[in-house]
């Protein structure tokens, strides 16, 4: 089973690009939290939000073993080559993944009960999605906007999760400061989900929001959300940064010159990549404007 694991982590979960993301995610969303609370002087990363990245990192390979379980029958046409599609690793092989790597992860953040609450609720609600799924088939993975409000959940927890950690690092107590960071990188992960799926001719059955929204709809929806979310976070850091608000905006120019590819020069698809550059950008920002005394 080890092995099936492997290859499915070679094929599903490539460890650099993803453990990057996870850090970047874990730090950078910290960091936002300390970067819009008037009361975080003299934020810095510390044990905690190592072990914040640490999480991250294994809990986004199992929420990728949920996907790949809930996308087996779409992956089976549009993406083939993946492990669970073509049969390198079996379903319960991820289900296994999924138990075993939850208890470690519970035990990994016990020494911050709250935290831990919400890393558990989270967890928790990833097992009753794919359990729903297995068992009744709901909802339909081409219903794209239903799914994703199915998801939403979880990524929302996971935001809750590092302010858990971050209040518990800091001493501090909650307060309405977090939902504004929580608007800023909701709205800023809008743009990678809507993005990267943009296309001018959708294939037969391929899931795109092109086919819901309307391809000017989901570009103007994934290009307004960014720009949003920059906006938010110039006027909520928690104080005038000068210079420093160039973090908030240079993680739009791939945004920028993606969409002029994608407009101006009709290009088919929107550039796979930028997407992704965008919110690595975005979580590098959101760290040093955290640093920034």
């Amino acid at each position: 089973m080890t092995r099936r694991w492997a290859r499915f982590v070679a094929g599903s979960y490539p460890p650099l690009p993803s453990v990057l993301f996870a850090v970047a995610w874990a730090c950078g969303v910290t960091g936002l939290f300390a970067a819009v609370d008037p009361r975080a002087t003299h934020w810095r990363p510390d044990a905690g939000t190592a072990v914040a990245a640490l999480t991250l990192a294994v809990d986004l390979l199992l929420m990728r073993a949920l996907d790949d379980i809930r996308d087996l029958g779409y992956d089976r046409r549009f993406n083939p080559g993946r492990p669970l599609a073509a049969g390198a690793v079996r379903t319960r092989d991820l289900l296994i993944l999924y138990a075993v790597g939850s208890a470690g992860l519970l035990v990994l953040n016990a020494g911050a009960p709250a935290a831990l609450a919400v890393l558990a609720a989270q967890l928790g609600y990833g097992a009753l999605v794919v359990a729903v799924h297995l068992r009744l088939r709901w909802p339909s993975g081409d219903d794209l906007m239903l799914s994703l409000l199915v998801s939403f959940p979880a990524q929302l927890l996971l935001h809750l999760y590092l302010y858990a950690g971050y209040l518990h690092g800091t001493g501090l107590a909650a307060s309405r400061d977090a939902s504004i960071a929580i608007v800023i990188v909701v709205l800023a992960s809008v743009h990678l989900e809507l993005a990267k799926k943009i296309t001018r001719a959708p294939e037969p059955g391929e899931r795109t929001y092109v086919d819901v929204l309307g391809l000017a709809g989901t570009t103007a929806v994934a290009l307004i959300a960014p720009a949003v979310s920059t906006a938010l976070l110039l006027v909520s850091v928690r104080r005038p940064v000068g210079a420093w608000s160039l973090l908030a905006v240079v993680p739009l120019v791939p945004i920028v010159l993606s969409g002029w590819r994608f407009l101006a020069a009709a290009a088919p698809r929107w550039p796979a990549a930028a997407p992704a550059l965008y919110l690595l950008l975005t979580f590098t920002g959101y760290f040093l404007l955290g640093l920034h005394p």
